[in-house]
């Protein structure tokens, strides 16, 4: 849909008005499912580091930080310009976004420059004519971890907001963008979440007034999150860097599967070695190992298909090193519904989770999309029909306790489908 049809359907659209009308936004809902595009110019990306969950005041002042830090990078970029005769450094592109995502495309060539899952926006601020996009990635453990983004993403007197060393600390990616319609796209963005939101709702029979925001509120601030996760990437003996050697042309011979929806880091797991292959060889890495970085590019969350590309490039190097995070491959999940009335929050299709609740008790449970479940309570469901593992969570209550791993990696153990190795 061209950027004019858009607008033209936004100024018309004020009388047909379907269920989904009641989410507030300054866009039609259904043009949210569909997708809608506004033009913009994209600035340039920073890093900060930031805790998990900050407060609105935090985001907004790191907003502020990102968009003065890119900022700075122009007018550095606009002076080289006038003396090396570089070629300046914004884009204009096309800012299309739906329910399910936001894909960055240049405007003139229309080739996709990002294309980021709607869940992995953490945050959206609009300031002036400018708007900042914030993803969380992956997680640091130091005071010398921020201090060495500072001097590698950085040169400016600008610093990251004070943090506190007894907290966890993400990688924040900030993109920032240009645009007359700065308040009305991060409007649009945050509507979005809301559509997605109440379509998931609706897709699992769940009617919103059934069970009130407030009843849920409550009973998430009464839950702690149980992620093993939480405990297991805290760990410094569960990080390890591991080094390879092999022969120039020589595949790494491994397998990679996404972590999954839900996952505290999201990112590739192994799931399977090729026997006598360089990974096999090494005797340093196992099925179910979560890779951080290789040859000190992160991983964390990109996209399947970007992680196999950036390994099969590595079949010209003759040693690499990876860092990984020791995980089994099985994942304990650990949910706690009080009665029947609170929903579980997540789909199940033959007995893989399809979707995901956005902050529901299945979410903090450790739940992971396109991760298959093994076992609940104890009851192994393996060969268990759909119908029956859809009635068993129906019906469960208190405590529910499930092994799940992802569905890809599930079938390669099982010999369901035969490797190909990378």
């Amino acid at each position: 849909m061209s950027l004019c049809a858009v607008l033209r359907k936004l100024l018309t659209s004020t009388t047909s008005m379907t269920v989904l009308s009641i989410v507030p936004g300054p866009c039609d809902p259904e043009d949210l499912i569909d997708g809608i595009i506004f033009a913009a110019s994209y600035l340039g990306s920073t890093h900060l580091l930031s805790e998990r969950t900050p407060t609105k005041s935090a985001r907004m002042q790191q907003a502020q930080e990102a968009m003065s830090r890119v900022r700075t990078a122009q007018k550095q970029a606009k002076h080289r310009k006038k003396t090396e005769d570089e070629v300046p450094s914004s884009t204009e592109v096309d800012l299309f976004m739906s329910t399910q995502r936001i894909k960055v495309l240049n405007a003139d060539t229309q080739e996709s420059m990002m294309d980021l899952p709607l869940r992995t926006i953490s945050y959206i601020a609009d300031i002036g004519n400018m708007v900042v996009l914030m993803a969380r990635g992956k997680m640091v453990r130091s005071r010398s971890a921020q201090e060495n983004l500072n001097q590698t993403t950085d040169h400016s007197d600008h610093t990251n907001s004070p943090v506190r060393d007894d907290l966890p600390q993400y990688r924040m990616i900030c993109h920032v963008f240009e645009s007359e319609d700065a308040q009305l796209i991060a409007q649009s963005i945050g509507q979005a979440f809301s559509v997605a939101y109440q379509e998931f709702l609706r897709a699992n029979g769940i009617d919103p007034e059934d069970l009130s925001q407030r009843e849920y509120s409550d009973l998430l601030n009464t839950q702690d999150m149980y992620n093993d996760d939480l405990i297991h990437f805290s760990k410094s003996e569960n990080c390890r860097d591991v080094n390879i050697e092999k022969h120039k042309g020589e595949m790494l011979g491994v397998v990679i599967v996404e972590s999954g929806w839900g996952s505290i880091l999201p990112t590739v797991i192994i799931a399977s070695m090729m026997h006598s292959g360089p990974a096999e060889k090494s005797g340093r890495l196992n099925i179910g190992d979560q890779i951080m970085t290789i040859n000190g590019t992160s991983l964390v969350g990109l996209p399947l298909s970007t992680c196999q590309s950036i390994i099969k490039g590595l079949k010209a190097q003759c040693r690499i090193k990876l860092n990984i995070v020791r995980c089994p491959p099985v994942t304990m999940v650990l949910i706690r519904r009080p009665d029947l009335r609170y929903q579980l929050g997540f789909s199940v299709q033959n007995g893989i989770i399809c979707s995901l609740m956005r902050g529901g008790i299945a979410e903090r449970g450790g739940v992971r999309v396109g991760h298959r479940i093994i076992e609940i309570n104890g009851q192994s469901v393996v060969a268990t029909p759909h119908e029956k593992i859809v009635d068993i969570l129906s019906n469960a209550v208190g405590e529910i306790h499930m092994k799940t791993m992802p569905a890809a990696m599930y079938r390669l153990l099982t010999a369901q489908e035969q490797p190909v190795y990378i």
